[in-house]
């Protein structure tokens, strides 16, 4: 039962069962119901027929019965005793008697003697002015109950109808009138059989059925499951899982899968990128500091302490922006304090003394720019984006913070150069540098812009460059605020 076509198959024949089962029980309820129901009129009909002969003063022994078979008959008095009984009825139950011989009695139809005190002897008087009274039928609905009846040897099962008739005399008799359930014992006998019979054979066909659908559908499954083992096996990202031409959700199980792929085959390969270009950075201030401390151990008067200094420092930043982004890729979240852009950014700019181009900072007074996020990494950005602007100004740089729909855009733009329009996603990676040369000697290692924009990611925002009014470049960094 591991396999999901095992249990599909064991699930969808569970449910046909269930459903079967029920509905086959509905049916022959209701076939017993309706058979019932016409061996009620049946028996109805010939308890009518006895009790409206009855009813019309006919003597006992001159009342035709029906086939006796078909419908026998048992007729009691007031007192339960038998009065009538169908000729060849041998044992009878379920009615208000179990007698089937009749105790003799005073028969029905007897005309009782004339009123001598008749005064105008008119022998054209209504008949029934000289009975006692008139005999009736009784229009309530008969009572019907189950039983069995012995006619001539043969038992058998059979539905009563119990009518009441008054005779002329003012009797009134019970007319049992039983219909045969043989019909109806057969009927529901032959259509159970048919579904116990059926039932199995079809459950077979519907768990083989679901068996081979199931396995058909889960054969592509098992296509890209080969696949992905391979994948692993080989370590080769490039490769793709095959992609099936339905569209069903296998097959955006495979699309999903393949970019999955793309993304991890990008992001292996901009690790590897990553690592081989932290590993060039690192080689060049770490071999000059190494020159520079073997010179300054065979000839101590040659040591040049300021150089020594700077590839200290230009380490020690690189290997900060190397932990920062390496915490950023393993998902790391901004802490939960508030943070006020315009007061950190006057901060940020007044601990900038050795700039060599003045920062303008443009802050309106007693706006409120709180924002959610890290002060460390945030107070990172901005810095980054000046030491980016003033490494391309030629005269000025300037810093502004606005309201900007929901959130807070922090600008800051420069009179340099600017960035072409076909480079200004490019910037953003990591170890990119349109003037490498310019920037390797100023220290940077074209982290500081992909620094800025993970970070502006990672606290909901956006890092973006445009053409500043000066000519220049304007980075725009918008971050929203709280909720």
């Amino acid at each position: 039962m591991r396999s999901v076509r095992a249990r599909a198959a064991l699930g969808a024949t569970l449910v046909v069962a269930v459903a079967l089962i029920g509905a086959g029980l509905a049916v022959l309820l209701v076939l017993r119901a309706n058979l019932i129901d016409q061996a009620d009129l049946q028996a109805e009909v010939a308890a009518r027929e006895v009790a409206g002969a009855l009813a019309t003063g006919t003597p006992y022994e001159d009342v035709e019965l029906d086939d006796d078979e078909d419908h026998p008959v048992q007729v009691t008095d007031e007192e339960d005793r038998v009065v009538l009984v169908s000729k060849d009825l041998r044992a009878v139950t379920g009615t208000g008697a179990t007698g089937v011989t009749p105790v003799p009695s005073a028969s029905a139809g007897a005309t009782p003697p004339p009123d001598d005190d008749d005064d105008d002897g008119d022998d054209d008087q209504d008949d029934d002015r000289s009975r006692p009274g008139r005999g009736e039928v009784s229009s309530d609905d008969p009572d019907f109950s189950d039983g069995t009846a012995t006619v001539d040897r043969t038992t058998a099962d059979y539905r009563f109808a119990a009518v009441e008739a008054t005779t002329p005399d003012g009797v009134t008799l019970t007319v049992y009138a039983g219909a045969p359930l043989a019909a109806e014992q057969e009927a529901v006998n032959t259509v159970r059989g048919a579904m116990l019979t059926g039932l199995p054979v079809l459950l077979v066909v519907v768990a083989g059925v679901t068996w081979l659908v199931t396995r058909r559908a889960l054969r592509p499954v098992e296509g890209i499951r080969q696949e992905m083992a391979a994948i692993t096996a080989s370590e080769d990202l490039a490769r793709r899982v095959p992609e099936p031409d339905s569209r069903d959700e296998i097959a955006a199980l495979a699309r999903t899968t393949n970019e999955t792929l793309t993304v991890l085959e990008a992001s292996v390969e901009r690790q590897r990128r990553f690592v081989a270009d932290a590993s060039h950075e690192l080689r060049s201030p770490i071999a000059s500091l190494r020159t520079q401390l073997e010179v300054a151990e065979a000839h101590p008067e040659l040591l040049d302490l300021p150089g020594a200094v700077a590839d200290t420092v230009r380490l020690q930043v690189l290997a900060a922006d190397l932990l920062l982004l390496a915490r950023l890729d393993a998902g790391e979240k901004p802490g939960g304090g508030t943070v006020e852009l315009g007061a950190l950014v006057r901060e940020e700019v007044s601990q900038r003394t050795g700039d060599r181009i003045a920062v303008a900072v443009e802050v309106p007074e007693g706006g409120a720019f709180e924002v959610n996020g890290s002060r460390g990494q945030l107070s990172r950005v901005i810095g980054n984006l000046l030491d980016n602007a003033q490494r391309h100004a030629e005269g000025s740089v300037a810093v502004s913070v606005a309201a900007d729909g929901r959130g807070v855009r922090v600008e800051v733009r420069d009179d340099g150069a600017g960035v072409p329009e076909d480079k200004r996603e490019r910037i953003f990676e990591r170890f990119v540098r349109l003037d490498d040369a310019r920037s390797r000697d100023d220290g940077g290692a074209g982290l500081g812009l992909a620094i800025a924009r993970d970070v502006a990611a990672r606290h909901g925002g956006t890092l973006t460059v445009h053409r500043a009014d000066e000519g220049g470049a304007a980075f725009r960094l918008w971050l929203p605020r709280p909720a």
